[in-house]
């Protein structure tokens, strides 16, 4: 079967350090970080006192009360992002046929934040207090089911969950559904909202988590040697795949092409990577394969990068073995050091500016890298953004289960691709 080829023609996006595409990108090369002090919940009893959480966002500037109540703050995300992502595509619903639009979209912990405050209520106050939209706020593939009923696409719909790497597989899944031919366009991409007591406590108490509270802004520094854990983040990216002679009968202005995927799992540890990073290796091979390039095609690597010390010292060890001499002319940057580690949402806002770095020909930096490490010796665009001419863009993903998720993007160059 010959592959339908796909292509990227809208995006959208919720980051700690940009409520919009062009804030967010403009955050991004400005080496601007979006981390700082909790302000959703008292902290003082929590060792880890900093995050990402979104900034100047207002859910009353989206929807009316009564809608908010039905809504965990994951989907809440998930819709906004998607409507920048629709209006940016130029997707017009009365033109489309509905049965060919579908829906999948990753998070790794779905609505956290309601199961938190309904059994406090259900502990407190009992069962009759328990809210009716209990359920149906939580469940995590609610936010795709939300934006399919919003907008009446009624093509395939599901919800990924591989840990961190989901929103990354969301997209790779729903490129594969489109190449299939079970749709021609898919709404795609993660969406999370976990910044809890509870959550913040979990990730602590396995000594994942930064505890460099007195300075928010530098304490995400991966590949430094005095980084010390992640910080957790949030938001949304929502991206629209379409398939391609679908995007030119209607004339849509096409950003990027997704060119390959690669899945696999380590099988290995719950929480650990598998020594030598060799199923990372095997999932950046699949994904070059998958788009029929050679390793000396790659320009750009989004990493996974979440500035803990075993992740990055694995991933940058996988990436040297795989490209061989290729790995000293490659960039390879973390835009996790801006915004944080977003859980199943960081794929999608990793894959966002992957499609914006191939427009721009510009490379987001790794900021706060001031001690470089000897067991991590690529070029990670160090603190400053910075002009390159880059054609494919690699972003990669890796979760606790051992999840590996890899995408490439292309340069779209009109007819010469």
């Amino acid at each position: 079967m010959n592959k339908r080829r796909v292509v990227i023609t809208g995006l959208g996006v919720l980051a700690p350090n940009g409520n919009s595409v062009s804030d967010y990108w403009d955050s991004l090369i400005s080496g601007r970080s979006g981390i700082n002090h909790i302000t959703y919940f008292d902290t003082e009893n929590l060792n880890v006192k900093i995050a990402g959480e979104l900034s100047n966002f207002n859910p009353e500037d989206h929807f009316d009360r009564k809608e908010i109540r039905k809504l965990d703050p994951f989907t809440i995300y998930h819709l906004v992002s998607s409507k920048e992502a629709i209006s940016n595509s130029g997707l017009n619903e009365d033109k489309l046929d509905l049965n060919r639009v579908g829906v999948m979209i990753g998070s790794g912990v779905g609505g956290i934040q309601t199961l938190e405050d309904q059994h406090e209520t259900y502990s407190s106050r009992g069962q009759r207090r328990v809210s009716p939209f209990f359920v149906p706020r939580m469940i995590a593939n609610i936010a795709a089911g939300n934006l399919a009923i919003k907008y009446g696409f009624k093509g395939p719909n599901q919800t990924i969950i591989s840990a961190c790497a989901s929103g990354t597989d969301a997209i790779g899944l729903a490129s594969r559904v489109i190449q299939y031919g079970d749709a021609d366009v898919m709404i795609t991409g993660g969406t999370e909202a976990s910044i809890t007591g509870l959550t913040i406590s979990g990730f602590a108490n396995i000594k994942a988590l930064s505890t460099q509270n007195e300075n928010p802004k530098t304490a995400s520094k991966p590949f430094d040697a005095m980084r010390d854990g992640f910080v957790l983040g949030e938001g949304s990216a929502s991206i629209v795949l379409e398939e391609l002679s679908h995007a030119k009968k209607r004339n849509a202005n096409i950003l990027a092409e997704l060119v390959g995927y690669g899945s696999t799992d380590d099988a290995f540890h719950i929480t650990q990577p598998s020594a030598g990073g060799e199923g990372a290796i095997r999932a950046m091979r699949n994904a070059i394969s998958d788009a029929n390039l050679s390793i000396e095609n790659i320009d750009y690597i989004n990493a996974h990068g979440t500035s803990t010390p075993f992740n990055d010292r694995t991933e940058s060890t996988a990436i040297s073995s795989l490209f061989g001499s290729h790995a000293k002319k490659l960039k390879v940057s973390s835009t996790k050091s801006m915004i944080g580690h977003a859980l199943g949402a960081s794929g999608a806002l990793e894959a966002v500016a992957c499609i914006l770095a191939l427009q721009n020909n510009i490379l987001p930096p790794t900021i706060n890298y001031k001690n470089p490490d000897s067991e991590c010796e690529l070029d990670y665009v160090p603190n400053n953004s910075q002009e390159f001419e880059t054609n494919v863009a690699m972003s990669n993903s890796f979760g606790f289960g051992g999840h590996n998720g890899v995408i490439l993007m292309k340069k779209w160059d009109g007819e010469k691709n």
